[in-house]
C-alpha cells in the first residue's frame, strides 16, 4: 500500500488557503487540507528580519502525488517563493490511509 504524504505550506490567509486547498482536494491531489490560522511568523527574507501573519496548511496526500501536488501547489500559490515541505508519514491507521488513497484515486 502506497505510503501517506504530509504537505506543509504557509499562506497569506485563510481565504487563500481554503481556495487554494478546495481546488486541491476537487483535483484529487489532496484527500484533506487543515488551515490553521493565527500563525505568528518570523523570517529571513532577501537580508531582512520580517514578520507577518499567515496561516498554516497541512496537506494529506499520498507518496505518488508529491510532485503533482507540490506542482499545483505552487502554480496557485502568491508567494513568490512558498515552503513547500513534504513530510513523510511512518506510519498511519489503516483506515486514515486507505481513506486517502481512497480520495486521491490510489486505490484504483
Amino acid at each position: 500500500m502506497e505510503r501517506p504524504l504530509l504537505v506543509y505550506t504557509t499562506l497569506p490567509d485563510t481565504q487563500t488557503a481554503l481556495a487554494i486547498g478546495e481546488a486541491l482536494v476537487r483535483e484529487r491531489l489532496a484527500a484533506c487540507v487543515n488551515v490553521l490560522p493565527g500563525m505568528e511568523s518570523v523570517y529571513a527574507w532577501k537580508g531582512a528580519i520580517e514578520r507577518g501573519h499567515e496561516v498554516v496548511a497541512i496537506l494529506k496526500t499520498r507518496e505518488g502525488l508529491a510532485e503533482p501536488l507540490s506542482a499545483a501547489l505552487k502554480a496557485r500559490h502568491p508567494y513568490e517563493t512558498p515552503i513547500i515541505l513534504h513530510l513523510p508519514v511512518s506510519g498511519a491507521d489503516p483506515d486514515t490511509a486507505a481513506w486517502i488513497l481512497a480520495e486521491t484515486g490510489g486505490a484504483d
